[in-house]
This record gives C-alpha cells, structure tokens and sequence, in this order.
C-alpha cells in the first residue's frame, strides 16, 4: 500500500508556483492576484479561507480578503461580484461557500466573470470542461487527476466508481476520469444516495472516488484488493476526548481500507492539502491569459 502524499505534492507544487512568481518579478511583471469573499463568521469556511491567503503569501501571489456580513442582501453580493470582476489588478477570486439562505448561490455562480473564475464553478468553464476544452477546472477535482498523475497511478481500462454528485467533486470527476488522456480513459460508474446495493458496485471498482460526506462510509467488505481509494470527505465528528471537542474524519474506514488497497489517500494531509494548491495554479493560469489576451 502506498499513500497518496497530498501534503507533500501539495508542497511540490506551491514551490514549482513561487519559481514562476519569481520569473514574473524578474521581469518586472504583474504577479498574479487571488481575492477571496467571505459571508458571515463561519470557523470552517474562516479557516479554509485564512490558509488560502497564507499559501498566497507562500508563492508570492497578491491577495485580497473581502469579509462581509452574513445580512448581507443578494443584491449587494452582485455588486462586489461586479466590481471584482471589472477590478483589472484581480486575476481571479472565488466566492466561498455556502452562502447564507437569502442568497442564491446559482445566480451568485453565474455572475462571477468566467476569466476569474478560478473555482471553475461557473456553467462556461464547467461545459468547456465537459467537452475537453482548456478550462479551469475545479480545484479538488484537479487536485486529484494531478495526485493520480504525479504517483503515476493506471487509469487506462479501469473501472472507476464515484461516489457523490456534487457539482464540486463528484460529477465533474465522473466526466474527467473518462475523458481521453492521462489521468483517464477509464470506465466510470457514478453512485449516489439513490443508487441500490451499491457494495456490488464499488467491489468490481479498480479506483474509488468518495466525495459523500458520511464518516466512515466506506468499509473493508466494499472494496477487492490492490483498490486505489480517494478519501474527499471531510466531516466533523464530535469527540469530547479531543481538545477541540471534535476530529475530522472521511468517508473511508482508513484503518481497514488500507490493509487491501494498492493506493489510498490519508483523511489529513490528502486531497484538501491538493485544492489549495491547484486554487493557485488555477490563479496563475489565469494571470497568464490575461496577460495574453493584452498582447
């Protein structure tokens, strides 16, 4: 069994990042800029946000952090929106999510510039990555086609099974693991809370993807030997024993799993380590075909 290192291709990455930063500098280039909005006081969503701002700082990037009411009216949103998107030194920005209930997060997705969208999340970068065009793609997503590329895990001919639908892991997953390249052709069977005995699903699998958010899900009796597994959940579990009163957890009994895979990503230090690092590679890409499209 070999772990699939997030923390450390993570870090390779960050460090391959901030070489080209440098290069832009020399050059007395524009370095690339990443923005940030933020809604209300949630210690998750503050957490994850503070990390991405440290690893801009990391690489070299500008970064700004917009903090705003969770009152905050819909019609104000659009009105940040719309002066990130028209603010010429941001390369890119994201909108963390969720949004609080008075928001409509399609419309909020929708309005973002698809040049900056750097979460990949808007219709246009999400249909250009259906169809195999240059994209952003999103962050976890390709976070994980890089963690598969960079072990040089096989692919090609194998029978994948995603776990979850989300509009952020699972389904963009499911299209890119059977597109044509390197990671993918494989044959991809995607699952949900619908999908009926699904254990005989996910041990004919070869690579399973699991992105449902239920602690644990996955056990040893679902899967068959030398299975390459990809741990994206991330749950809160309370715990009293524990200083913060609570640990995370992901949706595959790791202890157990482990013991029959060929390939498995660790709960810490795996595929949320790779999404703020390809957030950023997002962010340089973007830099660089706005600097293109100037010429």
């Amino acid at each position: 069994m070999q772990l699939l290192d997030g923390k450390k291709i993570s870090d390779d990455i960050k460090n391959e990042i901030a070489e080209e930063v440098s290069k832009i500098k020399a050059k007395g280039q524009k370095v690339p800029h990443l923005a940030a909005v933020i809604l209300g006081n949630d210690g998750a969503s503050l957490t994850y946000v503070g990390s991405k701002v440290k690893a801009c700082e990391r690489v070299g990037f500008e970064s700004t952090l917009v903090k705003m009411s969770a009152t905050t009216s819909e019609v104000e949103l659009l009105a940040k929106i719309k002066e990130l998107n028209e603010n010429d030194d941001i390369d890119g920005f994201i909108i963390q999510l969720p949004l609080p209930p008075q928001i409509n997060e399609q419309k909020v997705l929708m309005a973002v510039d698809p040049s900056k969208d750097v979460d990949g999340f808007h219709p246009e970068n999400f249909g250009r990555m259906a169809l195999d065009m240059s994209t952003f793609i999103p962050a976890t997503p390709f976070g994980i086609l890089e963690l598969l590329e960079r072990y040089n895990v096989q692919t090609q001919g194998k029978h994948t099974v995603v776990i979850g639908r989300s509009h952020i892991v699972g389904r963009p997953m499911s299209i890119l693991m059977g597109r044509k390249g390197f990671p993918g052709n494989s044959t991809v069977t995607l699952t949900h809370s619908h999908t009926k005995n699904i254990s005989q699903i996910t041990t004919q699998a070869d690579i399973i993807i699991t992105a449902l958010g239920v602690p644990n899900y996955l056990k040893a009796e679902m899967v068959k030997d030398d299975v390459v597994v990809i741990d994206v959940g991330i749950t809160r579990v309370a715990d009293d024993s524990h200083p913060k009163g609570y640990v995370i957890q992901g949706d595959v009994d790791f202890e157990n799993v482990s013991k029959k895979a060929s390939f498995i990503t660790p709960c810490h230090g795996g595929v949320a380590q790779m999404t703020i690092a390809m957030l950023l590679k997002n962010t340089l890409l973007a830099r660089e075909r706005r600097a293109k499209a100037k010429e």
